[in-house]
């Protein structure tokens, strides 16, 4: 009963782990830092925002949910072709990922 409830345990550990940082993974081997010279994410720290949950404006894009405006020049190419937005803990942007235009 041990040895399976062990094995079971492990195997648990070892796949959340890898899907909670799977999200993380190009982020992280990029060397990735905003403006500020801040690195973009640490573990869990971005997620991907639904396109449907964006939108372009004049100035940058328009994160809807989050009533926030991130401007183009604080936009970094998304390698996925998603959208990431990575946050601090206090939950205000540290960066934000977009594919390249018009893919």
């Amino acid at each position: 009963m041990i040895p399976r409830l062990v094995t079971l345990v492990v195997t648990t550990v070892l796949t959340t782990g890898s899907l909670g940082n799977a999200h993380d993974l190009w982020i992280n081997q990029g060397g990735y830092r905003n403006a500020a010279g801040e690195w973009c994410c640490g573990s869990g720290d971005c997620f991907i925002v639904p396109k449907d949950d964006v939108a372009t404006s004049g100035t940058g894009y328009v994160l809807r949910g989050y009533g926030e405006v991130v401007p183009y020049n604080e936009t970094q190419t998304s390698p996925d072709g998603a959208f990431w937005r990575c946050k601090r803990a206090d939950g205000t942007r540290r960066c934000f990922f977009a594919p390249p235009p018009n893919s």
